[in-house]
C-alpha cells in the first residue's frame, strides 16, 4: 500500500502531537497542580498515530490507562486533555476523571479506564451494537501486553470471532507490565499473536516504532472488518521510554537494564519517520521543523488553557454518577 506524501506528513505530525503533549505534561508535572497520575506513551507514539489514522472519524476507539496517544491520535482536543489532567471543569470528563479516564465522543474516542483488561469488552460491546444497527463503523480496542493475562481477553475474542464483528485488537507490546518483564511473566514458547490465532483471530505483528508499518497492517484490518468479514488482532512492537507511572526514568533506580532503554530510544519513531520523509524527499527539515514547533506551541497553550480555567464547582461533584 502506497501511502501518500500527505497521510506520510500527517502521519510525523501526529507523532509530534502526542510527544510534544507529553513532554509538556513532563516539564510542569513537578508543579504538583496536575491532579491524577500520568501514565506516558514517549517512545510508543506511531501505534497511536498510524492506528488511528487508518480508521474515520465516525469510527470507535476505546483505551486504557496510557491513553493519551490514543485521544489525541483519535482526534481528541488538546486543550480538553489537558485540562482534564489538571481536574479542571473545562477538562474532557468535567475534571472528575483525570488522565484515566479520558473521552471525546465527538471523535468517536469511546473512553479509557485503568482496570487493566477492564475496555476490551466495552469496545467489543461497541461492536456489537454497530453490528446489529447495520453501521458503517469499526472499533479499535487497544491494549498492552498485560491485558493478554486477563481472562476476558479469550471471552471477547471468542465472541468477536463468533459474531464476526467489525473489530480491530491493537495490542501494544512494550515488554513490560508496570516493573515487570514479559519473560517473568508469559510463556517464551510463544507469542501473543498466537493466542489470537487460537481463537480463530485473524492476526499480525508489526513494528511498532514505524507509523507507516503501523497505518498499513491496521488499514488493511478495518478494510476487513468493515467488508463484513470480521475481527482481527495487531501486535506491534515498541518500548515505553519513562515510569509506568509518573514522568520520571525508572532505569536509574534499576528497574530496567540501561543499555535496553538507550538502545530502544536509539530507536525513536518520530527520529525514524523524519529521516525517512528527509531522505525520501517528501519533506525539507525545515519543514519538519516547523510542523514540530507548531506542536510544541500548541502543547504549551494547552497548558495555559488548563492552569487558567476554573475548577468544577463543587455542587456538581454528585452529576453525572448514574444514567
Amino acid at each position: 500500500m502506497a501511502l501518500s506524501p500527505e497521510t506520510r506528513i500527517q502521519l510525523f505530525q501526529m507523532q509530534a502531537a502526542i510527544r510534544t503533549a507529553e513532554e509538556a505534561i513532563v516539564r510542569h508535572y513537578h508543579e504538583q497542580e496536575m491532579r491524577c497520575p500520568v501514565h506516558l506513551c514517549i517512545g510508543q507514539e506511531a501505534v497511536s498515530a498510524g492506528a488511528c489514522a487508518a480508521v474515520l472519524r465516525s469510527d470507535y476507539a476505546i483505551s486504557h490507562h496510557r491513553s493519551h496517544g490514543h485521544y489525541l491520535g483519535k482526534g481528541g482536543n488538546l486543550n480538553a486533555m489537558m485540562a482534564e489532567i489538571y481536574g479542571k471543569a473545562t477538562g474532557c470528563s468535567g475534571g472528575k476523571g483525570g488522565s484515566m479516564h479520558l473521552i471525546d465522543l465527538d471523535a468517536g474516542f469511546l473512553g479509557a479506564a485503568p482496570i487493566v483488561g477492564s475496555t476490551i469488552p466495552i469496545g467489543l460491546g461497541a461492536a456489537f451494537s454497530a453490528h446489529l444497527k447495520k453501521e458503517d463503523r469499526v472499533t479499535l480496542v487497544f491494549l498492552g501486553d498485560g491485558a493478554m493475562e486477563s481472562g476476558v481477553v479469550h471471552e471477547s475474542f471468542n465472541f468477536a470471532v463468533l459474531k464476526k464483528l467489525p473489530v480491530v485488537f491493537v495490542c501494544e507490546n512494550n515488554l513490560y507490565s508496570v516493573n515487570s518483564p514479559m519473560h517473568v511473566r508469559q510463556s517464551h514458547v510463544r507469542r501473543l499473536v498466537d493466542i489470537a490465532t487460537g481463537h480463530g483471530l485473524p492476526a499480525a505483528d508489526g513494528d511498532g516504532n514505524d507509523a507507516e508499518a503501523v497505518y498499513r497492517l491496521t488499514k488493511d484490518a478495518t478494510d476487513r472488518a468493515r467488508r463484513g468479514d470480521g475481527p482481527s488482532f495487531l501486535e506491534f512492537s515498541t518500548y515505553r521510554w519513562r515510569e509506568h507511572c509518573g514522568q520520571n526514568f525508572d532505569h536509574p533506580a534499576g528497574f530496567r537494564d540501561e543499555q535496553e532503554v538507550v538502545s530502544w530510544m536509539e530507536r525513536d519513531p518520530i527520529s525514524i519517520h523524519r529521516h525517512a520523509l528527509i531522505d525520501e524527499k517528501i519533506a525539507h527539515p525545515d519543514e519538519l521543523d516547523r510542523i514540530y514547533a507548531a506542536q510544541e506551541a500548541l502543547a504549551a497553550s494547552a497548558i495555559e488553557f488548563a492552569i487558567n480555567s476554573p475548577f468544577p464547582d463543587p455542587n456538581t461533584a454528585a452529576d453525572h454518577i448514574y444514567a
